[in-house]
């Protein structure tokens, strides 16, 4: 059996959260909307017609959900700021009640002994920026940066704990070219478009941190997965280089000074030809303290000729008679291992942490209990395959499991369960699930 202590003393855990997933409050103390808040709205985008306007209600009950950590035994409690809630449009006039409400949760962190860490970004856009084009404009930069600094100069004499943008190839791909999240857009020209605009933010984003939080440590998050050829044909190959490509190594490889990844794929070394000016290679690059992996599923892919621009298909774990969770997602502690040391081969990359990861399961609620051994047995796999990596030398840092409770789980809605705890929707009762009892007990280990 594992135990936290063989990880080390130093070894940092916690748990890790969204604004836009949690906090509810989404209307009203000044806040503006977001691209979840409208989204959320259009007929069919949600499951059930589920809406954040609610969800956990963190943003009243954030003391009792912060002890909520501390009873579990986490280090860490990550969160992210909403930028609407700061900036109402976006950019210009700044919310007095949004930055109040933030000052609280940092200092009821601190209270009780947890270490905050800030998201900047973790896909609540503005939506007045979206009336501007969003992610697909040039001038997001500068409103990204002014709501930077305005955070860096806001909480960090208290914060010293920093991810500038979370999963970036999640939120540019579903949102901006598959259409299935906020804000709907789809297409290669808005993806494109996303992508570049993203890469220079979270570039941009270090550096204010840099020259605004002294004795800042600085990082960026990334959604990762092993992509595995299903034959050994050069068609399903070179099909899986182009999705590693995309899911992997579009935004790394830039913030590493490695400019945009093109080998293999004459697509991508066409917009790297169009994006790649002195002045453009030299934005993308930072050197952040620690890179955040968050990691899922292995994806395992197929050449397929009808699927536009990638040619690649995913074969599901179901198909293949793989384990895999409710929501699909095959579980692999193997393949979590093997992306890590993917993620570990770049030689830039000071330390690693895992920002995210965690397990949909069908939990049920029954005599005030939630027996989850299912996710109990995830979470050991995938522990043991971190302890593996790390033993063997890779410079891993720490283990946030996704997530604390129960939550607006994005287009699934509420139907999709990773949390430590589980949340009634309508009562606003949290009861802790059997797997939050044993992460309470193994870290105590």
């Amino acid at each position: 059996m594992i135990r936290a202590s063989d990880f080390g003393n130093d070894f940092l855990w916690g748990v890790a959260t969204a604004a836009a997933q949690i906090e509810g409050a989404a209307e009203g103390y000044g806040k503006g909307l977001s691209i979840w808040d409208t989204f959320s709205k259009r007929s069919g985008k949600i499951k059930k017609g589920h809406l954040p306007t609610h969800t956990c209600d963190f943003y009243h009950s954030y003391k009792a959900d912060i002890a909520l950590v501390k009873m579990l035994g986490f280090g860490i409690f990550r969160f992210s700021i909403s930028w609407p809630r700061i900036l109402p449009n976006g950019k210009g006039r700044i919310n007095p009640e949004g930055i109040l409400f933030y000052h609280q949760v940092i200092d009821e962190c601190l209270l009780q002994g947890i270490v905050p860490y800030i998201t900047l970004y973790h896909w609540d856009l503005p939506d007045a920026l979206e009336d501007e084009g969003g992610w697909t404009a040039f001038s997001v930069n500068n409103s990204f940066n002014h709501f930077v600094t305005v955070c860096a100069k806001a909480y960090g004499d208290k914060v010293k704990n920093w991810i500038v943008l979370n999963e970036p190839f999640g939120f540019t791909s579903l949102g901006y070219m598959l259409g299935v999240h906020a804000p709907g857009k789809t297409g290669l020209t808005n993806f494109f478009s996303a992508v570049h605009h993203t890469a220079i933010a979270q570039a941009d984003g270090g550096r204010i941190l840099r020259a605004e939080v002294q004795n800042a440590h600085i990082g960026t998050s990334f959604s990762c997965s092993e992509i595995i050829p299903y034959t050994q044909s050069d068609s399903d190959l070179l099909a899986s280089k182009r999705v590693d490509c995309l899911m992997n190594r579009l935004f790394i490889e830039p913030a590493l000074g490695m400019g945009y990844p093109t080998a293999d794929w004459e697509l991508m070394e066409k917009f790297s030809i169009q994006h790649s000016t002195w002045r453009h290679t030299e934005r993308l690059a930072f050197d952040f303290d620690f890179i955040g992996l968050q990691n899922y599923f292995p994806l395992t892919i197929k050449y397929n000729a009808f699927i536009p621009v990638v040619q690649a298909w995913e074969v599901k774990a179901k198909s293949r008679k793989k384990p895999h969770t409710a929501m699909g997602w095959e579980i692999n502690a193997g393949s979590f291992y093997n992306i890590i040391k993917q993620f570990s081969a770049y030689p830039n990359i000071k330390s690693l942490m895992i920002t995210e990861n965690g397990a949909a399961y069908h939990d049920k609620l029954i005599h005030n209990q939630v027996h989850d051994q299912d996710r109990i047995d995830y979470f050991q796999q995938y522990l043991g395959a971190l302890l593996k990596a790390k033993q063997e030398g890779l410079n891993i840092t720490g283990y946030m499991a996704w997530t604390l409770m129960d939550n607006f789980e994005w287009a699934e809605g509420f139907n999709a369960r990773f949390g430590l705890v589980h949340t009634d929707f309508k009562t606003q009762q949290r009861t802790v699930k059997d797997s939050g009892l044993w992460f309470r007990d193994f870290l105590r280990r």
